[in-house]
């Protein structure tokens, strides 16, 4: 482990600088929105209902979804921290106008007459009676906001938005545990120095706690903070802009998106480094959940990424499957030009289908060669799928089905990463992977074969708009040149470099990209 933070370190200080800025923006946009409306609606009572229900629904709607639903949109939308810091907002929000509420109205109502009694008016009794009196509330609740903010950040890595999260998926994805606590402690250690901070702030504002001499302390913990945030942005900053000044010569600027496992990354990376290898500037939007890429390729937040034939035919298209390879993708080229000006790269030489995978010690034991052989025994075992498998046309239901499978329990729905840990350690004993995963050999596990023939091909390919290539014309050359030229175990190693052997993606590209002449 400290051998990877010396690697690393410059890297994780920028993630955290980008995590800090994700929560420092929203939490200040959710106080300039929350307060004045918190203000209002103890002014106007019936306002109050409907505008917290509003908040309190905000809340709860499920990020994933609520991004997915920001992406398209015109202006607000679109991939990167201002997705990310719009969701952030409105999940911030409750807290805030709750607590303002709930401090303002909880001022003594003697001390409201008296000061008007004064002769104060009703903006002076505000400022200077109820918002210093309900001062503590309010910071509670901000407080509150800060540290839902601080976890919910983590998941804006899924729109490219950055922050410790990239960490915490790749740690995921690739079975990682120093990833998996590069991200995971700077977050808490985040929300907790955020928790303490406001609590002690909080302290300051109420007057029944007050301490001769207390504000020092908690000036100079203020102070520190405000500084190790200007050190980790303006760091964050630097790096960016140093990043911006290499490629100020280049001849071209290509978004290359990627879905959020490793061989999508791999893919992403290779067209990315022969791009730039060409002068060609590059940004890197990777790690897209479920069909953000989709998404995001028609919205034009990014250029290309990488697909593959039967699901675009399948979860995009919506058709039955069929076992035909050059019928899909003759049919998914046409119609991804005719539906959405997509163009659709040749073939890049592998088909990674889904994987039926069993711990290899089963197969030897059970003897057990294809799918229709584990059918007999699945009413003993559980199964563990991905959440894309579970839904689409050519998933679980249609697999269920032809197979005849009955399992003990219901399919544990989880991410299709942790299904390869579960699997290995014996938490469930059926999984559906993919064909070119290296964790396959990594941890013993066994593709059973589709004796029924049921999946359909699942070509490897690039998805890319038709207006990127007429604007980069070097791109069409480098996504002609990768047509054929990835075979399946290429492919399969490449994984098992990065997942294996947790080597960086960029460091294996670039030995692949020589090795094949192509740097």
């Amino acid at each position: 482990m400290s051998e990877f933070l010396r690697s690393n370190w410059s890297d994780i200080l920028v993630h955290i600088a980008q995590h800090v800025w994700l929560v420092l923006i929203a939490t200040a946009i959710a106080i300039a929105i929350a307060l004045p409306l918190g203000i209002l609606i103890t002014r106007r009572k019936r306002l109050r209902g409907p505008l917290l229900g509003i908040a309190n629904v905000m809340q709860t709607i499920p990020s994933l979804a609520l991004f997915g639903f920001l992406i398209p949109l015109p202006f607000i939308g679109g991939i990167g921290p201002r997705t990310a810091i719009i969701a952030l907002v409105f999940y911030a929000l409750l807290p805030i106008i709750r607590n303002t509420v709930t401090g303002i109205l909880g001022v003594d109502r003697n001390v409201r007459e008296a000061a008007v009694a004064m002769g104060m008016t009703d903006r002076q009794v505000l400022f200077q009676v109820e918002l210093p009196l309900a001062m503590s509330v309010i910071l509670t609740g901000v407080r509150v906001a800060v540290v839902i903010t601080i976890g919910v950040a983590i998941i804006a890595a899924e729109v490219s938005a950055g922050g410790l999260g990239e960490y915490i998926f790749r740690g995921l994805r690739m079975d990682d545990t120093r990833l998996l606590l590069a991200g995971a402690v700077p977050s808490a250690l985040m929300a907790l120095i955020a928790d303490f901070g406001f609590s002690a702030i909080e302290r300051r504002f109420d007057p029944s706690a007050r301490r001769a001499g207390a504000g020092r302390p908690l000036r100079a913990v203020a102070w520190a903070v405000l500084l190790i945030g200007i050190v980790l942005m303006g760091y964050s900053a630097w790096r960016g802009m140093k990043s911006r000044s290499s490629s100020s010569l280049s001849h071209g600027h290509v978004t290359v998106g990627s879905k959020d496992f490793t061989e999508s990354n791999l893919l992403a990376e290779i067209v990315a480094q022969m791009l730039e290898a060409k002068n060609i500037q590059v940004d890197r939007v990777f790690d897209l959940a479920g069909n953000l890429t989709h998404a995001a390729l028609t919205a034009g937040q990014i250029d290309l990424y990488p697909e593959y034939t039967g699901t675009a035919f399948a979860a995009i298209l919506h058709h039955q499957p069929i076992p035909d390879p050059k019928a899909v993708y003759d049919q998914v080229k046409r119609e991804y030009a005719e539906k959405f000006n997509l163009e659709v790269s040749p073939q890049l030489g592998f088909d990674n289908t889904f994987a039926i995978l069993v711990r290899g010690e089963d197969t030897r034991r059970l003897n057990l060669k294809t799918i229709s052989n584990a059918a007999a025994y699945t009413p003993q075992w559980s199964a563990g799928f991905g959440q894309d498998f579970m839904s689409r046309a050519d998933g679980y239901p249609g697999f269920s089905h032809a197979y005849g499978l009955r399992f003990a329990d219901p399919p544990h729905e989880m991410a299709l990463d942790l299904t390869y840990t579960a699997l290995a350690s014996h938490k469930v004993d059926l999984i559906a992977g993919n064909s070119t995963d290296g964790r396959i050999a990594a941890l013993d596990l066994v593709q059973l074969e589709d004796d029924r023939h049921y999946f359909p091909p699942y070509e490897a390919v690039f998805l890319v708009r038709k207006d990127t290539l007429m604007r980069v014309p070097t791109l069409a050359e480098v996504l002609q040149r990768l047509g054929g030229a990835i075979s399946t175990d290429e492919m399969r190693n490449l994984n098992y470099e990065v997942d294996g052997q947790k080597r960086d993606k960029r460091n294996v590209v670039q030995e692949w990209l020589k090795s094949k002449g192509f740097d």
